[in-house]
């Protein structure tokens, strides 16, 4: 009994400690890089301090032998990592460049991308319930986020670069960890170092062609440090949970599932911002979570459902085949089993 316990306390566990950490550097994020705030606005900077201090850990990790490393193409990595890069990068150009709305819209269509990429690179199918309830939480989320939409050439490009490239990195994720048998942490351990000094180099240009700010003459304070650490902090928590997830489960589902995050971060910014939550939001956040228990209801029934046809086929026969089978062994005995009597002459 507490053998079959054990992996689903371990699954809602790797979901929570993703939804948790990942609002609560959303949060942290929010006042650490907001006008009102700390005002510290380098965003690809950010993301390459929260590669260096899990690079770190990881390292601490291994040294301590509470993680073994494995052998992994470092070819295989350096593409993986240029991949994130790109994935990163093309995020944030992409938030400057379009409108909030449209910047909304092409999380979403990760979604089917990610299902479409799915079924080209590694063949796999949805039923059509599954299918249904990704179009569900789509729609919900798309009600209570999507506002304005203004497109422009530049802003799409981007755009399609972003949801392109981290829809492969999340596939990525979860084939690398099949293919070579690492654990989610000791992958981790070895893009890290790769992504964060790629991104602490190219990190503060980015940064000062989207706001025009340089790093090098940003002021630092104790409160600055303190969030900056605490973000960093969290970001190692997320990046190893977001590696568990797709591991265990299917970039698919990590998309789906994952915009749990977004309605709490709507909930706690009307909690702790004062943000507006309207009657639309409210609807929104209910038929995605809705979609979300659809989601969840169809992959464990269509899980059933493969192996419900396997059991009938090889463990189960049905009474003509009873007959056909009392059959062969009566005429296979009564031919070659059961001795004649010799007449000796």
């Amino acid at each position: 009994m507490n053998q079959d316990k054990k992996p689903v306390v371990s699954d809602v566990g790797a979901w929570a400690m993703n939804v948790v950490s990942s609002v609560g550097i959303i949060m942290v994020n929010k006042e650490l890089m907001s006008p009102g705030g700390y005002s510290f606005s380098f965003a690809t900077t950010l993301t390459g301090f929260h590669f260096a201090v899990t690079a770190l850990v990881g390292w601490i990790s291994s040294a301590t032998g509470y993680s073994v490393s494995k052998n992994v193409p470092l070819w295989e990595l350096l593409w993986f990592s240029v991949v994130a890069n790109a994935s990163i990068t093309s995020m944030n150009l992409s938030l400057m460049l379009n409108s909030v709305g449209f910047y909304q819209i092409s999380k979403l269509s990760m979604i089917p991308v990610v299902c479409l990429m799915e079924w080209i690179l590694n063949s796999k199918y949805y039923s059509s319930k599954v299918i249904a309830s990704v179009v569900v939480v789509a729609f919900g989320v798309g009600i209570c986020t999507v506002t304005d939409v203004e497109i422009n050439a530049k802003g799409f490009l981007c755009a399609c670069v972003a949801v392109f490239c981290t829809s492969l990195q999340q596939i990525t994720i979860g084939s690398f960890q099949k293919k070579y048998n690492i654990g989610s942490f000791e992958l981790l351990s070895k893009t890290a170092p790769i992504q964060a000094a790629s991104l602490l180099v190219l990190g503060p240009f980015l940064d000062y062609y989207l706001n025009g700010q340089s790093i090098m003459s940003y002021r630092y304070s104790l409160g600055a440090a303190i969030f900056l650490l605490l973000s960093c902090s969290l970001a190692v928590v997320c990046n190893m949970s977001q590696y568990l997830c797709i591991g265990r489960f299917s970039a698919t589902s990590f998309q789906v599932l994952g915009h749990m995050k977004t309605v709490c971060v709507l909930i706690l910014g009307w909690i702790l911002f004062d943000s507006a939550l309207t009657f639309k939001n409210i609807m929104g956040m209910l038929l995605a979570v809705l979609g979300m228990v659809v989601y969840s209801w169809a992959v464990e029934a269509d899980k059933k459902a493969v192996k419900l046809p396997a059991f009938r086929t090889s463990d189960a026969l049905d009474g003509e085949d009873v007959k056909l089978l009392k059959q062969k062994i009566i005429n296979g005995l009564a031919d070659s089993d059961l001795e004649k009597p010799q007449i000796k002459s």
